[in-house]
């Protein structure tokens, strides 16, 4: 699957139940690194690309860091207090056996995007949520449920450093969903 056609193809999790499903079913299936990694991508609206080249070192015991994303080339904050606990406990299991926050078992080197997209999808299908799931689907449901949760369009847009608040509403889906709410019960 290409890159492009994978960011366009998937949609956010706009379901609080299954946002919980995956988490289950990633934490049983597959295991606590891949659960992490989805609870911070959901949390943080990071790519992938730049979750995957996170160390221990970076992340542990903070509950603020500063990251130069790896698209962008800007300096973005992230906040992991709400996901603190999890992730530290997380590290402690980990920590003294590799660098990375998400390692792969094939050597000292962080898991592949392709694995990450793996993961999710192995644990989308348990819960059955057979569309739209990769890897993207963790930075579009962070802005989903960002924007429904404030409806700050304009600061949604410099998180995920889109161009204009319309590029951001397409991206997340709220475009969309917003005309099939309006024409679901219009009649003439």
């Amino acid at each position: 699957m290409d890159k492009k056609d994978e960011i366009k193809d998937v949609q956010p999790i706009r379901s609080l139940e299954q946002i919980e499903d995956m988490k289950w079913s990633l934490r049983k299936w597959c295991g606590e690194r891949d659960y992490i990694l989805f609870v911070l991508g959901i949390n943080t609206g990071l790519r992938v690309s730049d979750l995957l080249k996170l160390t221990i070192k970076e992340v542990k015991g903070r509950k603020r860091m500063v990251i130069k994303e790896g698209k962008t080339k800007k300096p973005r904050t992230i906040y992991l207090n709400g996901i603190y606990k999890e992730l530290n406990d997380y590290i402690k299991t980990i920590e003294g056996t590799t660098e990375w926050l998400f390692p792969s078992r094939k050597g000292n080197k962080p898991i592949s995007r392709i694995q990450a997209y793996r993961q999710l999808n192995k644990a989308a299908k348990m819960v059955d949520i057979e569309d739209g799931i990769g890897t993207h689907t963790m930075r579009k449901t962070f802005g989903y449920w960002y924007y429904k949760q404030t409806k700050d369009i304009a600061t949604l847009q410099e998180i995920l450093n889109h161009s204009h608040p319309k590029i951001t509403l397409r991206y997340i889906g709220i475009t969309d969903e917003e005309i099939e709410n309006s024409l679901e019960h219009f009649v003439l």
